[in-house]
């Protein structure tokens, strides 16, 4: 598997990136400010994530989406540790994240790659989405914000 920057000519992974984000208004701007990344395996896209700056020495992982029929393989978790070693070389000091109070294999991913909860935007998914979201049987509704230092 190698993980790469998407060329400036390719068109995004948008039916990946819309499995971790459900609008596409809201990934369509984000990618326009980010940098997009993608896992490929046998000339396929099988997953991507997008890193964001957001404030000086600060990087945002705004999206992180895997091929369904590969969850459970640990790609996720070398998009998350690729992110952080993209984001230490390009000389960010911390990078965050976010997700859905419904996302719990999510949740526990990221604590696991060494994100700290920050706090919680609440009611951020009822505000900024047309559609209710659920997820394991839970309304997504707020945000939980993660961070780490890098």
């Amino acid at each position: 598997m190698l993980i790469r920057k998407l060329n400036i000519d390719e068109e995004p992974p948008m039916d990946l990136l819309l499995l971790a984000d459900p609008s596409r208004k809201i990934v369509e701007e984000y990618l326009q400010r980010g940098q997009c990344f993608v896992a490929e395996s046998n000339g396929q896209i099988i997953g991507c994530y997008v890193l964001l700056k957001t404030r000086p020495e600060t990087v945002e992982l705004v999206n992180i989406a895997v091929e369904e029929t590969l969850h459970g393989k640990g790609l996720g978790r070398k998009l998350v540790m690729n992110a952080l070693e993209v984001a230490k070389s390009k000389g960010y000091k911390t990078i965050e994240i976010g997700t859905g109070n419904s996302s719990i294999k999510q949740l526990a991913l990221y604590q696991k790659c060494g994100f700290r909860i920050t706090g919680v935007d609440i009611d951020f998914f009822t505000k900024h989405y047309t559609e209710e979201i659920f997820e394991n049987g839970i309304q997504c509704r707020g945000m939980i914000r993660l961070s780490q230092g890098l």
